[in-house]
Order: structure tokens, then C-alpha cells, then sequence
């Protein structure tokens, strides 16, 4: 298999040098994209294709369906796909072919799984835990925390929360979220105890930005792998495994689960489009449905049921 005008070993290689100096992407990207198409390389020859301009969709298909049937992951095949199309949008661009027979595959979806979340009642015993009140460190770390599960933020909001987004009065904050979109969210009292004893504190340390909500110890805003160390360090001492992302989750399943509310649980978690919000309407039922599969007697497999010893 060859181009007429240039070998195919030198196509690829013309491709990850434009990777590398084109597009700087890391060494780990450009072998990953090296695979791939020694990968689409040994497609088409197994199609009897001898340049790139005879690939065709129904090549591209077969080939991610045999990649199914042999157990490739859905989000490996979504990555082929990708790189594919990513490689046959550069030959466009060269003139070396007249279409894109990738454009319009879909690849699988990779299945939903169920988001980890907290327990309430592990989230209340961690958070109701004793703090000594001379360490502000950990005043703010439950401060971040107990801020992330009432509001249900992101953790690049959290991160880049200014003190002046708080009414204290009003229990309730400004965050900044996707697409520079504000959204105003009600604050628990626990959160916002948790936050007044926190800037109790904070005039204890040096501090150089004055509108940081979170500093560290040397008086910067708290940046996001900061707060995630931080946090995993706080739930460990609790034997818990805890970061940013689970805290909303969990926001967004129990508050679902207690209002089934869907709407409101969009608009607190700053979600255009309703969709993405009903995944966890989704999952929770795929929760409910696991529990009544291994609870409900009738509800199990025939091989998982044994047969009762016959006595005489």
C-alpha cells in the first residue's frame, strides 16, 4: 500500500511532526496517535486498499465493530475513532484525498456508571467531627467542604470564589460557572457557620489577594490541587475517600433523591442543557434496580438460583 508520491511511512511521519511542532502535543499524545494509525495502516491493508483514498465508511465501520467483538472498552474505540478523523481532516488539507470517511460514524457509548457519592450520614459524622479551633487550616478545609456540598460546586468555582460573592445576611452566594454564566445559590446554615469561623480566622495568616475566599499558607489563593489534596487529606483522618467532584455528586443525588425536583437541581448546578441533570435521575434508577436484583428472591438469575435439597 502507497501514496503514488510519497511512501506511507513518510505520510505518517509528515502527520506527527505536525503534532509535535504544529499542534505541540506531548510525546505521550503523538505515540497514542502513532498507534492508532498503525492501526487504520493494517485496516486497510486487511481491505485490500492500496492508498488512503480508497478508504470508505463501511471500512471504517467494520473495522470498529470488529473492534467491539474482540472486547476493546467503548472509550478506546472513541479514541481510534478520533484519531482517525483527526488524521483523515490533515490528508483533506494535503490534497492526498477528496473526503473524510470518518465523518459520521458514530462510535458506541461508553455505558453510565453511577457517580460515587457520600453517604449523608458518613458526610454528617465527618463534618460534625471535633476541630481544634486554633488550626485554620482545617477550619477552612471544612469550610470548603461543607461550601462545596450545600452549593453543589464545581471545583474550579470554589476555587475561584471571592469573598465579596457571599451575603452573609441573605445566606447566599454569586458563582461563576461553564460559559462565564452566573447563577445565585442559597447557602445551609452549617456552610455558612462553617465560613464565618473560617474568616475568623483567616486574618491569622499572611495573605496576599485580599478577595480570595480560600487562601493557603503562604497567603495565595488556594488553587485546585490544592483543594483536592486538602480535601482527600480531611477524609482520610475519617477513613473516607472524598474529592471535589464526589462532594457534588452527592449534592445533586441526595437533593434529587429528597425533592425529586429536577428542574430546581438544574438550575443549582448550572446545567444548560436538562439532559445532562437527568443523568442522575438515570443512575439512581440503575442503583435502585442493582439493589431489587440482588434483594427481591423472584428477581434473580435462574443459574444464581439453587435448587432446595429434596428429603425423603
Amino acid at each position: 500500500m502507497a501514496h503514488p508520491d510519497v511512501s506511507l511511512s513518510q505520510i505518517v511521519q509528515q502527520y506527527l511532526d505536525y503534532l509535535a511542532y504544529n499542534k505541540r502535543y506531548s510525546k505521550h499524545t503523538i505515540d497514542a496517535y502513532r498507534r492508532d494509525i498503525q492501526r487504520l495502516v493494517q485496516t486497510l491493508d486487511d481491505h485490500g486498499h492500496s492508498h488512503w483514498a480508497e478508504a470508505q465508511a463501511d471500512t471504517i465501520r467494520a473495522a470498529m465493530i470488529g473492534a467491539r467483538k474482540t472486547g476493546l472498552a467503548p472509550k478506546s474505540i472513541q479514541r481510534i475513532l478520533s484519531s482517525w478523523r483527526s488524521f483523515f481532516t490533515y490528508l483533506l488539507q494535503q490534497r492526498m484525498v477528496k473526503l473524510n470517511p470518518v465523518e459520521g460514524i458514530q462510535a458506541p457509548k461508553s455505558p453510565h456508571k453511577l457517580p460515587n457519592s457520600i453517604d449523608p450520614d458518613q458526610m454528617s459524622q465527618m463534618l460534625n467531627a471535633p476541630i481544634a479551633s486554633d488550626d485554620p487550616m482545617a477550619l477552612r478545609d471544612k469550610a470548603m467542604v461543607e461550601l462545596t456540598y450545600s452549593c453543589g460546586l464545581r471545583l474550579a468555582e470554589l476555587a475561584s470564589l471571592n469573598i465579596f460573592d457571599i451575603d452573609m445576611t441573605d445566606a447566599s452566594l454569586v458563582v461563576t460557572g461553564k460559559g462565564n454564566k452566573s447563577r445565585q445559590l442559597p447557602i445551609g446554615h452549617y456552610a455558612i457557620a462553617a465560613v464565618k469561623t473560617w474568616l475568623q480566622q483567616r486574618p491569622q495568616l499572611k495573605c496576599f489577594d485580599a478577595n480570595a475566599l480560600f487562601i493557603n499558607h503562604r497567603g495565595r489563593r488556594m488553587g485546585v490541587r490544592g483543594i483536592q489534596m486538602r480535601m482527600a487529606k480531611m477524609a482520610a483522618l475519617h477513613g473516607q475517600h472524598m474529592h471535589p467532584h464526589m462532594l457534588r455528586h452527592s449534592f445533586a443525588s441526595h437533593l434529587l433523591q429528597s425533592s425529586g425536583d429536577l428542574r430546581a437541581v438544574q438550575e443549582l448546578l448550572g446545567h444548560s442543557n436538562i439532559s445532562t441533570t437527568q443523568m442522575y435521575t438515570h443512575l439512581d434508577y440503575q442503583h435502585l434496580a442493582k439493589v431489587y436484583d440482588k434483594a427481591h428472591p423472584r428477581a434473580q438469575a435462574k443459574s444464581q438460583l439453587k435448587e432446595k435439597p429434596k428429603h425423603d
